[in-house]
């Protein structure tokens, strides 16, 4: 048998995947970091965000959690660091996702707005989990 056997299955290339998975954790980076540089645009309402949701000393919290998720987010789409950047966006999205946007003891008026984000958040994670994945292989 020969490598040009036709009727013998072939492997894919080894970087048969890696397109796809690029072009993930660019836009995965990118989503992030413009979310999170969101947050700096009025940093006042993100600060009172996080202090209505019981977040100790939310004025260093707010603006900590908001620059690491741009510099994660910028990791991950650039892929340097990516142990540290999938790490940091892992982090961050778990608690976030559970503590800021609990729906399900949000007020009526509140609720749909809450599941949105934590059903966003939640895939996001998704996705940075698998980069994490990715990034100890």
């Amino acid at each position: 048998m020969t490598d040009d056997d036709p009727t013998q299955p072939t492997e894919p290339p080894a970087d048969a995947g890696d397109a796809p998975s690029r072009l993930g954790r660019v836009l995965l980076g990118v989503g992030l970091a413009a979310q999170a540089s969101e947050d700096f645009r009025d940093m006042d309402d993100t600060i009172e965000y996080a202090e209505s949701a019981g977040v100790p000393a939310p004025d260093l919290a707010a603006p900590f959690a908001s620059g690491m998720m741009v510099a994660a987010g910028v990791g991950i789409a650039l892929w340097r660091l990516p142990r540290i950047a999938t790490g940091a966006a892992v982090a961050f999205l778990t608690v976030v996702t559970a503590t800021m946007h609990d729906f399900w003891n949000a007020d009526e008026d509140d609720k749909s707005g809450e599941r949105l984000a934590f059903f966003g958040n939640l895939a996001m994670l998704g996705g940075a989990l698998v980069f994490l994945r990715e990034a100890f292989n």
